[in-house]
């Protein structure tokens, strides 16, 4: 199921409305990005592909030991089975997100999911603000991964210890399958954190980034 199709229109409209209320009084802007997915990890299908190969493999050579009735000798035939076998793997891997995670690996899930925030970072140009005062809250579903990102206006006043927190905030929420109340949560916090560093709102200010959460 697509983000679009997962998340109903009272609650996109309920993101909406909570960035609307966190910058009432603020003088930053607090961007939400869900994406379903960082990144393509076509080393997780090739993993795959070479795992299910060795493990038919190994079954020929356990049929051939010590099950004789089961066991193939024509060596066309075992290769067609190690070349399907190999195949399914990767295409398991490419189609199914569970086995495709068991393969990928940690470090490529971060990386990717690192990468693909601070492209969003630029694309949404959360940077565009004029006191450089812009938050990105960013959920990776598939990676299971939340970042929050503030632009150097803020970074340099707000210690990273607070992001850390609000992201574990979002992650328990999610476990509890509660994405759109952490999500609530961590944007009203980020308007408190800005308003207790002293961003307050000015009387020239202006909403230069649009309220409504991105889905990419």
């Amino acid at each position: 199921m697509s983000l679009h199709k997962r998340f109903s229109a009272l609650e996109l409209e309920r993101i909406k409305a909570a960035v609307h209320k966190a910058e009432e009084k603020i003088s930053g802007e607090i961007v939400p990005v869900f994406v379903e997915k960082s990144g393509f990890y076509s080393i997780a299908n090739y993993r795959a592909g070479l795992t299910t190969s060795a493990l038919a493999f190994l079954l020929v050579i356990v049929f051939d030991r010590y099950i004789p009735s089961l066991a193939v000798y024509d060596p066309l035939l075992i290769f067609l089975l190690i070349v399907l076998s190999g195949l399914t793997g990767a295409l398991a891997s490419n189609y199914l997100n569970f086995i495709q995670r068991i393969f990928v690996g940690q470090h490529h899930l971060d990386r990717a999911t690192r990468q693909r925030a601070d492209t969003a970072f630029l694309q949404e140009e959360v940077f565009n603000t004029r006191h450089r005062t812009g938050i990105m809250i960013f959920i990776s579903f598939f990676e299971r991964e939340v970042i929050v990102i503030a632009d150097r206006g803020i970074s340099k006043v707000v210690e990273q210890k607070e992001w850390d927190k609000m992201v574990k905030g979002i992650i328990e929420n999610i476990r509890m399958g509660k994405v759109i109340d952490g999500m609530e949560t961590a944007i009203l916090r980020c308007g408190e954190i800005l308003l207790e560093n002293g961003f307050l709102k000015t009387t020239d200010d202006v909403n230069e980034l649009r309220d409504d959460l991105r889905i990419e």
